[in-house]
């Protein structure tokens, strides 16, 4: 239930001043660097339902290595979720708040299909790994282009 108080100017006020941070860098910096670290926060959790997806569904031969594989890689990428999102808020900026959220930014693709050989799953997970890898590039170079066309003191 919304209450006339979250409109209320100094209630609005305080909420901001409780995201604000102490940085060298202005809010436009901030903002670029939070707009390339929220789709790869985005594609972090599509890739670990992905991930487990293919965990649950695995099948075949080596279905217990697989299985233990994915499971193990599932945990390692869930880990990387909460650095992300506390570097976010870090720096003063919101971050992914809901699913619908992740699903409007996440550039990995999901894969919904009734069955998947395992030889598919591990190529796509591969694919969608050097994706975010490749991807990940993108807040280091949004820095170092903001501190390079910063004046010096």
């Amino acid at each position: 239930m919304k209450t006339a108080r979250a409109k209320d100017p100094t209630v609005m006020r305080r909420r901001e001043a409780a995201l604000d941070t102490p940085t060298d860098l202005d809010h436009e910096g901030t903002r670029l660097i939070a707009g390339a670290l929220n789709p790869i926060l985005a594609d972090v959790f599509a890739l670990y339902v992905k991930t487990k997806n293919f965990h649950w569904h695995m099948s075949g031969p080596h279905f217990r290595d697989y299985h233990l594989l994915l499971d193990e890689h599932a945990d390692q990428i869930f880990a990387m979720t909460d650095p992300i999102a506390e570097r976010i808020r870090k720096l003063g900026q919101d971050t992914i708040r809901s699913t619908g959220h992740i699903a409007r930014l996440q550039r990995i693709s999901d894969n919904d299909a009734p069955y998947v050989e395992p030889s598919d799953m591990l190529a796509e997970l591969r694919e969608d790994n050097k994706t975010l890898a490749a991807g990940s590039a993108k807040p280091t170079t949004c820095a170092s282009s903001i501190a390079t066309s910063r004046p010096r003191a």
